[in-house]
């Protein structure tokens, strides 16, 4: 699972590099957004030291170093998706008194030939990721890790979050694609001036889109990786410098769309482009899901929130506690779920079934940093008031950051979406699959209301459920949406439900 290699350093001294590779992320994932570096080139690292983070299609996660020794080079920048089984940097050890050939004559096939690293697996400890471990070096692991948990596609409807730029890598020696095999040195690469219309080799498709998108042809630029690769840096480099380049010169056809061809004050140069990666991608990939395969239908309520409102004064006066609005609805959720258990359903699709889950684990979107998520609070049902609104609390804080784990964003049954605090009044929210319902919570707002016959001034939200047809009809659906405004309207008439 990684490449060693021998680069001559001194006289009578040998440095034998390693390649840490991304590491196989479990579940059929192959590929991960590189969100950013922990080292940098020089510094010096020990076994199971953190140095990475990247961004699967299920969470974030920092990945750490099976090696011990001082960082040689660094094979991607912040922003590129790298795939299972990629170099994402090197790691070089000197050991006096081993020549280039007998270093590599003696390891291959081996993972560390480091005592640091033979300590920590021989007694049990440290952080191996799959595919590394120096208790036994050439047999790979056939435990697998998850790395991270699916994600949900239908948090907010609001716009998402602003994409993150593309920046030119920190260092030379960082690249979006593999090294060069082990006979080349994996960093500074002389690299000859291109020739009229020179060939250099491409190994990321991300690198020939951001290029093609930019009117430019990644092969005929001057690449400064590891044996000439292009690189994210160099077609960010081209496109900086605005100089024509042998890519838009190829044919006479295509000379006379040069970008110099283009009106002043045209609006080419001021379009903006966002591969969608990472987190954006699953969460695009699974709301197209959605619609696609779900029969969905939504029904939709005003309901007067004056008296939930007093209840929360009452309760804190009461208590001398904080309540929040969201868990207190997220308790008229669960007993909404206990009456009418289909509501917390899923479709499993494999055997054409609908399984009715016995546990409440209730899911809250959240807009995060890092997108749109939905953490889950497990155990929901089995929860009092007080410790729902406790779990309640500490999954919305940590919204902010987005860095949820494993289990937090997994095993969700039904999901409620607040997205009031967009300040909109109602949505027709996307189910998130597998699950069979979604309820949306709209912003809380003054509107005349008519009371015992006379019009008044009350506090007003709007309610909107979406359902799975395959698995229930109108009615049951129907009585959920009602049972949740009737709490909220009067949320005393919960009390024979408790």
């Amino acid at each position: 699972m990684s490449a060693e290699t021998s680069v001559s350093g001194t006289a009578g001294s040998a440095t034998s590099a390693h390649d840490f590779i991304l590491p196989d992320l479990g579940e059929g994932l192959t590929e991960a957004e590189l969100i950013s570096w922990l080292v940098d080139v020089g510094d010096e690292v020990h076994v199971d030291q953190m140095v990475v983070e990247v961004e699967s299609a299920k969470s974030v996660v920092e990945l750490p170093c099976p090696f011990a020794g001082r960082i040689q080079a660094l094979h991607a920048n912040p922003g590129d998706t790298v795939s299972a089984g990629q170099a994402l940097l090197s790691v070089a050890e000197a050991s006096a008194g081993l020549s280039a050939d007998s270093n590599s004559g003696a390891c291959s096939g081996s993972v560390s030939s480091e005592a640091s690293v033979t300590d920590a697996d021989s007694h049990g400890g440290g952080a191996n990721l799959i595919g590394y471990g120096a208790s036994e070096p050439k047999a790979r692991s056939m435990k697998k890790r998850s790395f991270g948990t699916k994600t949900s596609q239908s948090d907010f409807t609001a716009p998402s979050t602003t994409a993150k730029a593309a920046e030119p890598a920190a260092t030379p020696a960082a690249v979006a694609a593999p090294p060069a095999p082990a006979s080349e040195p994996p960093v500074h690469t002389a690299s000859q001036p291109p020739a009229e219309v020179s060939v250099s080799p491409v190994s990321s498709p991300i690198v020939r889109k951001l290029a093609k998108d930019n009117g430019l042809i990644a092969k005929h630029l001057p690449g400064t990786g590891p044996g000439g690769v292009v690189t994210r840096a160099d077609v960010l480099r081209a496109i900086d410098s605005g100089n024509a380049s042998p890519a838009t010169q190829t044919t006479p056809a295509t000379s006379s769309a040069e970008p110099d061809s283009i009106p002043a004050g045209g609006t080419a140069d001021r379009d903006t482009r966002t591969p969608i990666t990472g987190l954006r991608k699953v969460v695009s990939e699974r709301l197209s899901k959605s619609r696609q395969e779900i029969p969905e239908a939504t029904i939709w309520l005003d309901v007067d929130a004056t008296e939930l409102l007093n209840t929360k004064r009452a309760l804190e006066a009461r208590t001398g506690e904080k309540y929040s609005l969201l868990s207190l609805v997220a308790r008229f959720v669960v007993a909404g779920l206990k009456k009418h258990p289909i509501i917390n359903s899923s479709i499993d699709t494999e055997n054409n079934e609908i399984v009715t889950h016995g546990d409440i684990n209730l899911g809250l979107a959240a807009q995060t940093p890092r997108g749109l998520m939905v953490p889950v609070v497990h155990g929901a049902d089995q929860m009092s008031l007080r410790a729902l609104r406790d779990s309640v609390s500490e999954t919305v804080g940590k919204a902010s950051t987005g860095k949820f784990g494993t289990q937090e964003l997994s095993g969700g049954t039904f999901t409620l979406n607040n997205y009031g605090v967009f300040g909109v009044d109602g949505s027709a929210p996307i189910i998130n699959l597998p699950e069979v319902a979604m309820l949306g919570l709209g912003r809380i707002k003054d509107r005349p209301w008519v009371v015992e016959g006379e019009l008044t001034v009350r506090k007003v939200m709007f309610l909107s459920f979406v359902f799975d047809h395959r698995a229930c009809d109108g009615a049951e659906p129907s009585q959920f949406l009602t049972f949740i405004a009737d709490c909220i309207e009067n949320p005393i008439s919960l009390l024979p439900e408790l």
